[in-house]
């Protein structure tokens, strides 16, 4: 009689919710884990002379990863991504304390100038910045009416519009994070430090800095990650000038037709994404602020 028990409770317990999980882990599993083994496997296969993929095995494509060219390119890619992050974060904390502390209906119109961009292609955002920051665009033509400048300045296609372009693109991925971690933080920890003498820039870099620490770590991981793949704004803002690991994957598998080291180049950003996110989760780090 137990054993009937214990079946039919079992039945009753794991039936529902396989019935509800498992469609959604067959959707996943499709679209998620299938490409990766499709892309994992590719990175191990060769190109013939026409460049079709040849299911042949070889290391060659993750050996040509260690060229100089492309290692430059590692490394430039990595340190537009830095100061991509450093940026936001300095430029969406303030930003973030402001929402966070409003108590107006003030506080729904600073988030909505947060979430209104995502309403809007990315892609079509910068080509805006394009059109803006070009020899005859806006920002020339205003600076030339008003005598400031005699000829138009050359501000496309350097990596200092690149960083623009991504600082642009990603500065919500920092602000909400921020945000998140400002809005819990106990207002009588801040009253109190100021009750024993600390000045404010003291409670700012000793209180309110290490308790929305968490906050910071998601937003740059949430802004890191993206930046190394974003190749658009680097096609478009640079214009070819400032390459990064994105870059090297669309040619691959567009100009150069070289799939599999294309796809070689996407399982180490995978690689890169996934070291980040484990760094991340070592340091204490919450999964769900990154979705997880």
């Amino acid at each position: 009689m137990r054993k009937k028990h214990s079946r039919h409770e079992w039945r009753s317990n794991t039936l529902p919710a396989l019935v509800m999980v498992g469609p959604v882990t067959f959707i996943l599993a499709f679209l998620v884990v299938v490409p990766l083994i499709f892309v994992a496997v590719m990175s191990f296969c060769q190109t013939d002379e026409y460049y079709n993929v040849v299911f042949k095995f070889t290391t060659e494509n993750y050996a040509k990863l260690i060229s100089p060219d492309y290692l430059k390119i590692y490394a430039q890619s990595l340190v537009i991504a830095l100061i991509t992050t450093i940026l936001c974060i300095l430029l969406g904390y303030p930003f973030s304390y402001i929402i966070a502390r409003t108590k107006s209906k003030k506080k729904r119109i600073l988030y909505m100038l947060v979430i209104i961009p995502f309403w809007t292609n990315s892609l079509i955002r910068i080509y805006g910045w394009r059109s803006f920051l070009g020899s005859s665009g806006w920002l020339n033509s205003i600076l030339m009416k008003l005598n400031i400048i005699s000829e138009p300045l050359e501000l496309l296609y350097k990596t200092g519009s690149t960083v623009l372009g991504m600082v642009y693109c990603l500065i919500p991925f920092m602000i909400l994070p921020l945000y998140t971690a400002i809005e819990k933080l106990d207002t009588s920890l801040l009253e109190a430090s100021s009750d024993l003498g600390a000045k404010p820039y003291k409670t700012f870099f000793e209180v309110i800095i290490p308790l929305t620490s968490g906050g910071i770590f998601s937003g740059s991981i949430m802004v890191f990650i993206p930046c190394l793949g974003y190749f658009f704004v680097s096609n478009i803002l640079g214009g070819g000038n400032t390459d990064m690991i994105g870059n090297l994957i669309e040619r691959q598998f567009k100009s150069a037709n070289n799939w599999p080291l294309g796809a070689a180049l996407s399982i180490i950003l995978i690689v890169v994404t996934l070291l980040l996110v484990k760094g991340y989760q070592k340091l204490g780090g919450d999964m769900e602020d990154l979705g997880v």
